[in-house]
């Protein structure tokens, strides 16, 4: 997250007699609600009902009606891929990430996705489900919900602790789907119909992947990918001893891990890959709803694999999810004085006219668009290769281990004989400051170490003062929001937190409940691998999954910590955090290594509050101009256009929030190639293509416009095309309840030639 205070202001017919998960309870509050409402309407599973027991970490294997060929030397998984659409509403909502007010979605570039992944041992016994989600990240709110709507489908089958669900932290897609206050605020308020459109897509993901589990293998390969990223906190880097910095080549993580399932004839399935860098190649002026540059490498390998498919289709699933990537900016040019065009990169991110509002860094394209396409198909290009050349193959047993933690009140062993604790919630001066990805906007500087008497008093005035204690504790970070002590109308921040770690082989797949930095990254694979290996799993491979089940911000090393730069005035928990997390990890790969998960305590359960801030955008209704209806064209396309131009187009619109709600379209376009032969239109793009933009022009008393551009591409055939537009208008009679009604409508007929 990149932001400031100015925004804070059973497969299928598998049987399982396995135990269940606890639904959500409120175990933190007296608003809580003891179990989020399971609101999706879902079919049942196919095959027999799955029953339900007592909390435990391995399941007593279970017999598979989904392959009847008996399992003798066959070494792979069981393994399911899917993918569901999770966009919600693109329109009238912020963008979650910059935190940067004023930032609304008016339209979509790309879709976003859910993309999940089930590996189960070959008796469909023991099994684990990897979901990548473009957006910004998990909330608490989301895991808790769809983790209780996976259990009122399935049973016990889908556990806390055997489903990782990771932000990609595309910084483009809507906020809203948050319990805690800070990130309600930030939102602008929660919005139930982008919650429920995200967890509905989510579930949807893991139900396609439970539906179409067949045997297959897994490959692992690994490898740098150059020209990605910068980090764009070196001096808080240069913190870190001398002596292990030495031990790297580089100051942010080169290296993506790929994972490559096939089916049993070598047919692909699905690709995972692992790379730390931030999706924030779209800037924070953007108002397009899209995936960045992580998802336009996951568009890239599923066009190339899904052949003949529009985007979002086809049975192939390629996710790029996210690592530790805290400090590390896809903006490769590095940070320059917008107004003067000199470079910015010092300790405090500030220029010598303007300060640090005018400390940029840029990416390699000549606009967002560009660099995000450039920076996404690097990461595609690497993936590829390692892909195509995996030849190592994933073997072994799977497990699994969850514990919640209260991360306020962790007692850290720094060595034998000294402890140190985690603190209650809060966040520093330089958090207001941002980052050279996206600045604050109100003239904080990052590396900030003293208070400020006139922001103090604000903030004393408006939430209180922060205690003593908490001031002690968080030192040296100066404190800007004690949100540890703020608990209205619900806690600001988190107290309980998953830490959880799945293995497939020789695999250690991590939560991490926010964003490591690169050091934290390697410091903490690094104590996870050893503890691996003091309890016999040698060699093990450690993955730094980020933005997974709950966000909390950053994490910082101790040293880093001290510099007090964004990402560690955004280290919400105190200077130990990460001395915290390797410690609870660590447990964790013990109890998994030693074959004594069962020992482990689950930990207080984290609340799901009742009563939350909604947003407050009212829904007002669509209204066309007189003599107008809606679709109507208002600027006409040109008769023809050559390959390399853009095809524009705008219609009478309706607020496409409403198609979150209706959903009787699945695109809002859809552009269409006229073919002789069948005498029929083809469809050749949709909303997800990256050739395409829709864009929302709001306007007054209801009234909008919709404009529709196609960028067309070298490869688009000479032709006959013609663009629809696809919507929903919400039209309410006198004493009536408010309807959502469906239009299309259709473009003139225009030409594309070569020359």
């Amino acid at each position: 997250m990149t932001g400031g205070f100015e925004q804070a202001s059973a497969a299928a017919g598998l049987d399982s007699g396995y135990s269940t998960t606890q639904s959500p309870q409120a175990t933190q509050s007296p608003q809580a609600n003891e179990s989020p409402l399971a609101t999706q309407d879902s079919t049942a599973p196919r095959g027999s009902t799955l029953t339900q027991g007592h909390m435990a970490t391995r399941m007593s294997p279970v017999t598979s009606t989904l392959e009847t060929t008996p399992f003798q030397n066959f070494s792979g998984y069981q393994i399911g891929v899917g993918r569901a659409d999770c966009t919600g509403q693109v329109a009238d909502i912020t963008l979650m990430g910059y935190g940067k007010s004023g930032q609304y979605a008016r339209g979509i570039l790309t879709r976003l996705y859910s993309r999940a992944f089930i590996m189960a041992e070959p008796d469909g016994s023991n099994r684990m489900v990897f979901v990548s989600i473009d957006i910004g990240m998990v909330s608490q709110r989301l895991r808790l919900e769809v983790l209780n709507r996976l259990q009122m489908k399935y049973g016990s089958l889908y556990r806390k602790d055997n489903v990782i669900l990771s932000g990609t932290h595309t910084h483009s897609g809507p906020a809203g789907y948050f319990q805690y206050t800070l990130f309600v605020i930030a939102s602008e308020g929660y919005t139930n119909r982008t919650f429920e459109y995200i967890v509905s897509g989510i579930v949807q993901s893991i139900e396609i992947a439970h539906t179409n589990m067949k045997r297959g293998r897994i490959l692992i390969n690994k490898g740098n990918v150059d020209g990605a990223q910068i980090n764009r906190s070196p001096y808080s880097y240069l913190q870190n001893p001398q002596s292990e910095r030495a031990r790297y080549s580089s100051n942010t993580d080169k290296e993506m891990i790929v994972l490559k399932m096939v089916d049993l004839n070598g047919d692909d399935l699905g690709l995972i890959s692992w790379f730390a860098v931030h999706p924030v190649s779209m800037n924070n002026s953007n108002h397009l709803v899209n995936s960045d540059n992580m998802g336009y490498a996951s568009y890239l390998f599923e066009q190339e694999k899904n052949k003949g498919y529009l985007p979002g289709e086809g049975s192939y699933v390629a996710a790029f999810a996210s690592s530790n990537l805290g400090d590390v900016s896809p903006n490769t040019l590095g940070p320059h004085c917008i107004n003067t065009g000199e470079s910015c990169d010092n300790p405090n991110s500030s220029c010598p006219i303007g300060g640090p509002n005018m400390c940029i860094a840029m990416g390699p394209g000549q606009d967002m668009f560009d660099s995000t396409q450039i920076i996404g198909r690097i990461i595609y290009q690497k993936a590829k290769e390692l892909y195509a050349s995996a030849s190592q193959e994933v073997t072994g047993p799977l497990a699994s281990a969850h514990q919640w933690v209260n991360m306020t009140d962790v007692t850290v062993w720094l060595n034998s004989t000294h402890t140190a604790k985690t603190c209650k919630p809060a966040l520093g001066y330089s958090f207001a400051a941002g980052t050279i990805d996206g600045v604050g906007g109100l003239n904080f500087s990052q590396g900030a170490m003293e208070e400020n008497p006139f922001w103090d008093t604000i903030r004393n005035q408006l939430l209180g003062s922060p205690s003593e204690e908490i001031k002690e504790c968080h030192k040296p970070k100066p404190i800007l929001l004690h949100t540890g002590e703020m608990l209205r109308p619900n806690p600001w921040h988190p107290e309980i937190v998953d830490v959880q770690i799945i293995t497939v082989g020789s695999l250690a797949i991590t939560a991490l409940p926010g964003e490591f930095t690169t050091m934290s990254g390697r410091r903490f694979r690094e104590a996870v691998q050893a503890e691996f290996a003091s309890y016999g799993m040698q060699n093990m491979t450690v993955v730094t999954s980020g933005l997974c089940n709950v966000y909390t911000h950053y994490i910082t090393t101790y040293e880093e910590y001290q510099a007090q730069r964004y990402e560690a005035a955004s280290t919400i928990y105190g200077p130990h955090t990460l001395s915290a997390y390797i410690q609870l990890f660590r447990a964790l790969a013990k109890a998994i290594a030693t074959d004594s998960v069962a020992n482990l305590s689950s930990g207080p359960e984290p609340p799901f509050f009742k009563q939350l801030i909604t947003n407050l955008i009212a829904n007002i209704m669509d209204r066309a101009p007189t003599g107008k209806t809606f679709g109507d064209v208002l600027q006409p396309l040109e008769p023809k256009y050559r390959v390399g131009e853009v095809a524009e187009v705008t219609f009478v619109g309706a607020n496409p929030k409403n198609s979150a709600e209706n959903r009787t379209h699945h695109t809002f376009l859809t552009v269409e190639k006229y073919e002789a032969t069948s005498q029929t239109w083809q469809i050749v793009h949709n909303d997800a293509s990256w050739e395409t933009r829709f864009y929302w022009h709001k306007g007054l008393l209801g009234q909008s416009n919709a404009t529709i551009r196609w960028h067309i591409p070298e490869t688009a055939q000479p032709g006959s095309y013609r663009i629809r537009y696809l919507g929903h208008y919400r039209k309410q009679d006198f004493l009536r309840p408010a309807v959502i009604l469906s239009f299309e409508s259709t473009s003139s007929t225009f030409e594309v030639v070569t020359t």
